[in-house]
């Protein structure tokens, strides 16, 4: 006997099933994933990071926002991600066809910078979202590990706090990895004065 396959779920059936139930679901490639409730120190790392950034685009008087909820759809695979943090570009707004109805962005050019805090399921930090976003073309994401989850082949053996910079050259990114009191460089922002050791202490 057979077992019939779950129905994957389109973009817009996902949408039109999202329940106003206060919790936080993404969609990944056609399956509904409900979020873990964040831990408080995932929490104030988030804010920590929000803040920074806030801080420098002002500063700059650029554009940007940082919007409380918000999807990211990817463009080949049937998936949408509710990322940390989401820096959005306000200007290319307009050009965002799903975002007026649905606060959802799709293009490149919306997202400036995208972060995951990584937590219990480092695996989708790492390696689907890494390869979403890749495939998407946003120029910077960050994977803040400040609980040292992920896999020793990325933050080494025994395992390190890291902050990981992705940037995308030629179409695919370029990982650099930050531990300790190492200034973390950003293409993005050039003048960040920010600290691997800064957001791992944040979580404290």
């Amino acid at each position: 006997m057979t077992q019939a396959l779950p129905k994957l779920l389109t973009f817009n059936e996902f949408i039109e099933w999202y329940p106003n139930d206060g919790k936080r679901y993404e969609l990944h490639k056609g399956v509904i994933i409900e979020m873990p409730p964040p831990t408080g120190t995932h929490e104030k790392v988030i804010a920590f990071l929000s803040r920074k950034l806030t801080v420098e685009f002002d500063r700059l008087n650029l554009p940007y926002g940082i919007p409380k909820t918000a999807l990211v759809k990817t463009p080949s695979a049937e998936s949408a991600y509710s990322p940390d943090v989401l820096l959005l570009n306000l200007d290319n707004l307009d050009n965002e066809p799903l975002f007026q109805k649905q606060s959802t962005v799709s293009l490149a050019a919306s997202v400036p910078i995208v972060i995951e805090v990584v937590s219990t399921n480092w695996r989708d930090d790492y390696y689907n979202k890494f390869r979403d976003y890749e495939e998407m073309g946003i120029p910077e994401y960050w994977i803040a590990d400040y609980a040292a989850l992920g896999a020793r082949k990325f933050i080494g053996n025994p395992k390190q706090p890291t902050i990981f910079v992705c940037e995308l050259v030629d179409g695919e990114y370029q990982m650099t990895a930050f531990q300790g009191n190492t200034a973390i460089s950003s293409p993005t922002f050039p003048q960040l004065n920010l600290t691997a050791q800064q957001i791992f202490n944040a979580a404290n």
